[in-house]
């Protein structure tokens, strides 16, 4: 087994949901060689309940989540990001901080499952789509062979995933 560890940033503007959601898939998916961790341009301050809802009800832990700004981790105490992934399109359009070292960068925009006007049930079906197409990318991002993959190839695979539609049946 590699050695190799990565920590992964996933922006999104508010914080409170599609980021929080990827931050805790990539902390179980790549378990031992990945540490996912999310913020946001303008933080909500709180996770959408709808969120944390689909979240246990996929046996993931929440008590440790927090809805936080982006600057907490461009600073020179901040750990070190090898790659960074906005998972919405408000923020992909921002300017983002520079972050120290260079990460690799993509986006992986997700429709936003918070701002759906309806039912209860259609607004969990509307989590449960950002959920499931965010477990799809990251799935396929932790089987990258990211060892062996020089930047250019790792660049392109990256915009891939983000160009990857979710087949989940609904």
């Amino acid at each position: 087994m590699s050695d190799f560890h990565y920590n992964v940033l996933f922006l999104c503007t508010g914080n409170s949901a599609r980021s929080i959601i990827a931050e805790c898939l990539l902390n179980r998916l790549g378990v031992g060689h990945f540490h996912g961790f999310s913020a946001g341009s303008h933080p909500k301050g709180e996770i959408h309940p709808l969120a944390l809802e689909i979240l246990k009800r996929n046996n993931h832990l929440t008590e440790n989540l927090r809805s936080k700004d982006w600057a907490e981790f461009s600073t020179p105490d901040a750990p070190k990001m090898d790659f960074v992934f906005t998972v919405c399109d408000r923020a992909a359009a921002e300017m983002c901080p520079v972050w120290p070292g260079q990460p690799m960068t993509a986006h992986w925009g997700i429709e936003d499952p918070a701002a759906i006007v309806g039912s209860e049930v259609e607004q969990m079906m509307a989590f449960r789509h950002a959920f499931r197409a965010l477990e799809n990318r990251i799935a396929l991002f932790v089987s990258l062979p990211l060892q062996s993959l020089d930047r250019l190839k790792l660049q392109q695979q990256l915009d891939a995933i983000g160009q990857s539609r979710n087949t989940d049946p609904a």
